[in-house]
Protein backbone atom coordinates (compact mmCIF):
# COMPACT_ATOMS: atom_id res chain seq x y z
CA UNK A 1 0.00 0.00 0.00
CA UNK A 2 1.63 3.20 -1.18
CA UNK A 3 1.01 6.56 0.47
CA UNK A 4 -0.50 9.20 -1.80
CA UNK A 5 2.28 11.59 -0.81
CA UNK A 6 5.64 10.93 0.84
CA UNK A 7 5.31 11.17 4.62
CA UNK A 8 6.63 14.13 6.60
CA UNK A 9 9.03 13.54 9.49
CA UNK A 10 8.60 15.22 12.86
CA UNK A 11 9.07 14.84 16.62
CA UNK A 12 6.36 13.66 18.99
CA UNK A 13 5.44 16.15 21.71
CA UNK A 14 2.37 14.54 23.29
CA UNK A 15 -0.86 12.68 22.68
CA UNK A 16 -4.04 13.94 24.34
CA UNK A 17 -7.80 13.52 24.26
CA UNK A 18 -7.08 10.18 22.55
CA UNK A 19 -7.37 11.49 18.98
CA UNK A 20 -4.93 14.41 19.03
CA UNK A 21 -1.14 14.57 18.95
CA UNK A 22 1.15 17.58 19.05
CA UNK A 23 4.08 17.17 16.67
CA UNK A 24 7.03 19.39 15.93
CA UNK A 25 7.65 19.69 12.18
CA UNK A 26 10.41 21.98 10.88
CA UNK A 27 10.40 24.05 14.08
CA UNK A 28 6.63 24.49 13.91
CA UNK A 29 4.04 22.84 16.16
CA UNK A 30 1.21 21.06 14.35
CA UNK A 31 -1.82 19.20 15.69
CA UNK A 32 -2.32 15.86 13.98
CA UNK A 33 -5.15 13.36 14.07
CA UNK A 34 -4.28 10.16 15.94
CA UNK A 35 -6.08 7.32 14.10
CA UNK A 36 -5.50 4.74 16.83
CA UNK A 37 -7.96 4.10 19.66
CA UNK A 38 -5.64 1.72 21.53
CA UNK A 39 -3.37 2.58 24.43
CA UNK A 40 -0.31 2.88 22.13
CA UNK A 41 1.62 1.45 25.04
CA UNK A 42 5.36 2.04 24.83
CA UNK A 43 5.22 4.40 21.86
CA UNK A 44 4.44 7.82 23.25
CA UNK A 45 7.81 8.97 24.58
CA UNK A 46 8.43 12.66 23.93
CA UNK A 47 10.77 13.37 21.01
CA UNK A 48 10.25 10.00 19.34
CA UNK A 49 10.58 10.38 15.58
CA UNK A 50 7.19 10.28 13.87
CA UNK A 51 5.90 10.44 10.30
CA UNK A 52 2.64 12.11 9.30
CA UNK A 53 0.62 12.34 6.12
CA UNK A 54 -0.84 15.63 4.93
CA UNK A 55 -4.29 16.13 3.42
CA UNK A 56 -5.20 19.51 1.93
CA UNK A 57 -8.95 18.86 1.80
CA UNK A 58 -10.51 22.19 2.95
CA UNK A 59 -13.26 20.27 4.75
CA UNK A 60 -10.77 18.65 7.13
CA UNK A 61 -10.08 20.42 10.40
CA UNK A 62 -6.78 18.61 10.93
CA UNK A 63 -4.51 18.51 7.88
CA UNK A 64 -2.05 16.01 9.34
CA UNK A 65 -2.52 12.34 10.32
CA UNK A 66 -0.09 10.32 12.42
CA UNK A 67 1.11 7.29 10.43
CA UNK A 68 4.30 5.89 11.99
CA UNK A 69 6.40 6.19 15.15
CA UNK A 70 10.02 5.14 15.62
CA UNK A 71 10.59 3.28 18.89
CA UNK A 72 14.04 1.90 19.76
CA UNK A 73 15.10 2.33 16.12
CA UNK A 74 12.13 0.29 14.83
CA UNK A 75 9.31 1.79 12.75
CA UNK A 76 5.76 1.03 13.90
CA UNK A 77 2.65 1.75 11.80
CA UNK A 78 -0.04 3.19 14.07
CA UNK A 79 -2.82 4.13 11.65
CA UNK A 80 -5.37 1.37 12.28
CA UNK A 81 -7.52 2.68 9.41
CA UNK A 82 -4.85 1.51 6.95
CA UNK A 83 -4.67 -2.08 8.22
CA UNK A 84 -7.40 -3.42 5.95
CA UNK A 85 -5.96 -1.62 2.93
CA UNK A 86 -2.57 -3.21 3.62
CA UNK A 87 -4.16 -6.65 3.85
CA UNK A 88 -6.27 -6.08 0.74
CA UNK A 89 -3.12 -5.09 -1.15
CA UNK A 90 -1.50 -8.27 0.17
CA UNK A 91 -4.41 -10.41 -0.98
CA UNK A 92 -4.51 -8.87 -4.44
CA UNK A 93 -0.75 -9.22 -4.88
CA UNK A 94 -0.47 -12.78 -3.52
CA UNK A 95 1.70 -11.71 -0.57
CA UNK A 96 -0.16 -13.95 1.89
CA UNK A 97 0.74 -17.56 1.14
CA UNK A 98 -2.46 -19.05 2.60
CA UNK A 99 -4.70 -17.05 0.24
CA UNK A 100 -2.80 -17.11 -3.05
CA UNK A 101 -5.41 -19.32 -4.73
CA UNK A 102 -8.53 -17.35 -3.75
CA UNK A 103 -10.78 -16.15 -6.57
CA UNK A 104 -12.97 -13.53 -4.90
CA UNK A 105 -12.34 -10.88 -2.26
CA UNK A 106 -15.22 -9.19 -0.45
CA UNK A 107 -14.49 -6.53 2.17
CA UNK A 108 -16.72 -5.71 5.15
CA UNK A 109 -18.46 -9.09 5.07
CA UNK A 110 -21.77 -8.94 6.97
CA UNK A 111 -21.82 -12.21 8.87
CA UNK A 112 -24.83 -11.50 11.08
CA UNK A 113 -27.03 -8.61 12.15
CA UNK A 114 -24.49 -7.56 14.78
CA UNK A 115 -21.17 -8.66 13.26
CA UNK A 116 -19.06 -7.77 10.25
CA UNK A 117 -15.74 -9.33 9.43
CA UNK A 118 -13.03 -7.61 7.45
CA UNK A 119 -12.90 -9.97 4.46
CA UNK A 120 -14.63 -12.95 2.91
CA UNK A 121 -12.34 -14.69 0.41
CA UNK A 122 -14.28 -17.52 -1.21
CA UNK A 123 -15.32 -19.40 1.99
CA UNK A 124 -12.50 -17.97 4.11
CA UNK A 125 -13.44 -15.36 6.70
CA UNK A 126 -10.52 -13.09 7.58
CA UNK A 127 -10.60 -10.84 10.65
CA UNK A 128 -7.66 -8.43 10.76
CA UNK A 129 -6.08 -7.25 14.00
CA UNK A 130 -3.55 -4.42 13.82
CA UNK A 131 -0.52 -5.14 16.04
CA UNK A 132 1.66 -2.32 17.39
CA UNK A 133 2.73 -3.51 20.86
CA UNK A 134 6.40 -4.43 21.35
CA UNK A 135 7.63 -4.73 24.93
CA UNK A 136 10.72 -6.83 24.24
CA UNK A 137 13.09 -7.12 21.31
CA UNK A 138 11.74 -10.53 20.34
CA UNK A 139 7.95 -10.27 20.43
CA UNK A 140 5.07 -8.34 18.96
CA UNK A 141 1.92 -8.65 21.08
CA UNK A 142 -1.83 -8.18 20.89
CA UNK A 143 -3.88 -6.61 22.40
CA UNK A 144 -2.41 -3.48 23.99
CA UNK A 145 -5.61 -2.93 26.02
CA UNK A 146 -8.65 -4.98 27.03
CA UNK A 147 -10.71 -5.78 23.94
CA UNK A 148 -14.22 -7.10 24.53
CA UNK A 149 -14.85 -6.63 20.80
CA UNK A 150 -11.94 -8.92 20.02
CA UNK A 151 -13.35 -11.66 22.26
CA UNK A 152 -16.75 -11.29 20.63
CA UNK A 153 -15.17 -11.78 17.21
CA UNK A 154 -13.44 -14.96 18.35
CA UNK A 155 -16.75 -16.44 19.53
CA UNK A 156 -18.42 -15.52 16.23
CA UNK A 157 -15.57 -17.11 14.29
CA UNK A 158 -16.05 -20.34 16.22
CA UNK A 159 -19.74 -20.19 15.31
CA UNK A 160 -18.90 -19.66 11.63
CA UNK A 161 -17.27 -23.10 11.39
CA UNK A 162 -20.70 -24.71 11.89
CA UNK A 163 -21.94 -22.73 8.89
CA UNK A 164 -19.25 -24.02 6.57
CA UNK A 165 -16.79 -21.15 6.69
CA UNK A 166 -13.04 -21.41 7.21
CA UNK A 167 -12.21 -18.64 9.72
CA UNK A 168 -8.87 -16.85 10.13
CA UNK A 169 -7.53 -14.15 12.41
CA UNK A 170 -4.68 -12.28 10.75
CA UNK A 171 -2.46 -10.37 13.17
CA UNK A 172 -1.04 -7.63 10.95
CA UNK A 173 2.21 -6.77 12.68
CA UNK A 174 3.20 -3.24 11.70
CA UNK A 175 6.52 -3.47 13.54
CA UNK A 176 9.75 -3.42 11.59
CA UNK A 177 11.94 -6.56 11.70
CA UNK A 178 9.98 -8.43 14.38
CA UNK A 179 10.01 -12.23 14.12
CA UNK A 180 7.69 -13.57 16.82
CA UNK A 181 4.15 -12.88 18.00
CA UNK A 182 2.18 -13.77 21.12
CA UNK A 183 -1.08 -12.88 22.85
CA UNK A 184 -0.59 -10.37 25.68
CA UNK A 185 -2.44 -12.45 28.26
CA UNK A 186 -1.32 -10.22 31.14
CA UNK A 187 -3.18 -7.33 29.48
CA UNK A 188 -6.37 -9.24 28.54
CA UNK A 189 -6.52 -12.77 29.92
CA UNK A 190 -10.13 -13.15 28.74
CA UNK A 191 -9.02 -12.60 25.15
CA UNK A 192 -6.21 -15.13 25.66
CA UNK A 193 -8.64 -17.76 26.98
CA UNK A 194 -10.98 -17.17 24.03
CA UNK A 195 -8.00 -17.40 21.68
CA UNK A 196 -7.17 -20.86 23.08
CA UNK A 197 -10.81 -21.95 22.73
CA UNK A 198 -10.99 -20.68 19.17
CA UNK A 199 -7.73 -22.38 18.22
CA UNK A 200 -8.98 -25.68 19.64
CA UNK A 201 -12.27 -25.28 17.77
CA UNK A 202 -10.51 -24.86 14.43
CA UNK A 203 -10.07 -21.11 13.96
CA UNK A 204 -6.80 -20.41 12.12
CA UNK A 205 -4.36 -17.80 13.40
CA UNK A 206 -1.71 -16.10 11.25
CA UNK A 207 0.80 -13.36 12.01
CA UNK A 208 2.42 -11.42 9.18
CA UNK A 209 4.84 -8.56 9.60
CA UNK A 210 5.07 -5.49 7.39
CA UNK A 211 7.91 -3.63 5.76
CA UNK A 212 7.58 0.10 6.41
CA UNK A 213 8.94 3.23 4.77
CA UNK A 214 7.89 6.83 4.23
CA UNK A 215 6.56 5.80 0.80
CA UNK A 216 4.64 2.61 1.56
CA UNK A 217 3.66 -0.11 4.02
CA UNK A 218 3.19 -3.63 2.72
CA UNK A 219 3.12 -7.20 3.95
CA UNK A 220 6.59 -8.72 4.07
CA UNK A 221 6.50 -12.23 5.55
CA UNK A 222 4.82 -14.60 7.99
CA UNK A 223 6.16 -14.72 11.55
CA UNK A 224 5.89 -17.33 14.25
CA UNK A 225 3.06 -17.34 16.81
CA UNK A 226 4.23 -18.48 20.25
CA UNK A 227 1.75 -19.77 22.86
CA UNK A 228 2.93 -19.17 26.42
Amino acid sequence: MKFTNTLIKGKLIKRYKRFFVDIKVNNSLVIAHCPNTGSMKGMLKKNNNVWVSKNNDPKRKLKFTLEMIEVNKKLIGVNTHRANRIVEHGLNNKLIKEFRSIKEIKSEFKYSTDTRFDFLCDKNIIEVKNVTLRRTNDFAEFPDAITSRGSKHLKKLIDSIKKGYQPYVLFLTQIQDINKFKIAKDIDNNYYENYLLAKKAGVNFLAYRCILSKKEIKIEKRIEIIDE
